[in-house]
C-alpha cells in the first residue's frame, strides 16, 4: 500500500514589509507588494502564474508499506517559481530564478519516514546593494527559501513542520490538503536584504531558523483586509521586544492588527497565549466598556497597525472576541 502525502510553503510580500529605501519602488508602483495568498490553494501554478506569490516549496513524498513494514520510500515535489512584476512606462514580469532543491536522505524508523526538503531561488531583477560579507557589494537579489520536513507513518498519519527559511518575505504553511496551517511569525528585510547570499544560504551550508505561529481565524484574515484597507487609514506602530503594546485595566479605544512579529496575551500577570501575524486584538476593551482585558507584551519586534473601532463592523468584533477569552479556558 502506497501512503502519499504532501505540505506546501508560499512566500510573498505583505504590505509594510519592505523597509529603508528600497521600499520606494513599491510606494510609487514601479513593483508590488502581494495580496495575502487564500486560506485554501486549489491551484498552486495557476496562483503562481497569476503573480500570486514569489516562490512556493512543495515537499510531496510517499511511503510503501506491506505487512505493517516500510519496503520503499521517495521524494515526489518541488519548487513553483513565482514572478515579479515591474511597470517603468511599460509592465514586464519576471520569472524568479530556482535553485536545486535539496532533499536529504529520508530518515526510516520502523514506524516512520521523514522527509526534509530546501527549495528557493533569488529574484529575476537585480538588487545592487552593500552587504555585510565579502566581497561586500552584491548585484543579484538576495535567496528566499523555505525548508519543510514532513513524517509520514505507516498508519497513514502525516506531521509537518516549518523546519527553516529566509528571514524574508512572509512564508505561509499549506497542510496536503491545501489549507492553510502555519505561519512564519516574523520577517527581517534588513537582515535579509544584507546577509541572504552565497555560503549564507543552506545552497552553502547555512540555514535560519524560523518562528512559527498558529494560524488565526478566518473572521480575522476577513477583518484584517478591512482594517488595511477599509475607510481609516491605519497607524504603524513598532514595539520593541519585551515593550507593552496594552496594559491590563488601562483605557484604550483602538483595535490591533499583528502585522509582524509574536506578542503574548498575559491576564494577571499569567501567560495565556503566544499570537503570531494577522491576530485582531484589542477588541475587547471596545466591546466592554474601554478597559484593555489583558496586557499584550511583545515576545519579538513587532509591527501593528492600529484603527478606530468606527470602521470596523462590531458584530465581527463580538464574533472575535468569543475566541479571546482565554482567561475563561
Amino acid at each position: 500500500m502506497r501512503i502519499e502525502s504532501s505540505v506546501t510553503s508560499v512566500s510573498w510580500i505583505p504590505s509594510e514589509a519592505v523597509t529603508g529605501m528600497t521600499k520606494l519602488p513599491f510606494e510609487v508602483g514601479v513593483t508590488h507588494y502581494d495580496n495575502p495568498p487564500p486560506d485554501v490553494i486549489d491551484d498552486l501554478e495557476g496562483l503562481g502564474a497569476a503573480d500570486g506569490f514569489r516562490f512556493a516549496n512543495r515537499l510531496r513524498a510517499w511511503i510503501e508499506v506491506e505487512g505493517g513494514e516500510i519496503v520503499d520510500h521517495g521524494y515526489a515535489g518541488g519548487a513553483v517559481m513565482g514572478s515579479t512584476t515591474v511597470r517603468l512606462g511599460k509592465q514586464a514580469t519576471f520569472q524568479a530564478v530556482g535553485f536545486p532543491e535539496l532533499q536529504r536522505d529520508p530518515e526510516v524508523t520502523p514506524t516512520s519516514v521523514r522527509f526534509v526538503q530546501t527549495a528557493g531561488g533569488r529574484p529575476a531583477i537585480p538588487a545592487p546593494r552593500r552587504v555585510r560579507h565579502p566581497p561586500f557589494v552584491q548585484l543579484k537579489g538576495p535567496t528566499v527559501w523555505t525548508t519543510l520536513g514532513m513524517t509520514i507513518g505507516v498508519d497513514g498519519s502525516t506531521r509537518f513542520d516549518l523546519a527553516g527559511a529566509s528571514p524574508f518575505p512572509r512564508h505561509w504553511v499549506y497542510d496536503d490538503a491545501g489549507r492553510l496551517a502555519q505561519k512564519a511569525g516574523l520577517t527581517d528585510f534588513k537582515e535579509w536584504y544584507r546577509h541572504a547570499f552565497g555560503k549564507h544560504t543552506p545552497w552553502g551550508d547555512e540555514d535560519s531558523k524560523v518562528l512559527v505561529t498558529t494560524v488565526e481565524t478566518a473572521l480575522e484574515r476577513e477583518l484584517s483586509n478591512v482594517v488595511m484597507r477599509g475607510g481609516g487609514e491605519p497607524k504603524i506602530k513598532k514595539v520593541r521586544k519585551g515593550k507593552t503594546l496594552t496594559r491590563q485595566g488601562e483605557p484604550g479605544d483602538d483595535v490591533f492588527l499583528l502585522l509582524d512579529g509574536v506578542l503574548s496575551v498575559n491576564v494577571d500577570n499569567e501567560p495565556l497565549a503566544e499570537l503570531g501575524p494577522g491576530a485582531i486584538l484589542g477588541e475587547r476593551a471596545v466591546l466592554e466598556g474601554g478597559v484593555r482585558t489583558s496586557t499584550l507584551r511583545a515576545v519579538t519586534k513587532c509591527k501593528v497597525a492600529a484603527v478606530s473601532a468606527d470602521h470596523l463592523d462590531l458584530d465581527a468584533l463580538s464574533e472575535i472576541s468569543k475566541t479571546h477569552r482565554r482567561e475563561e479556558t
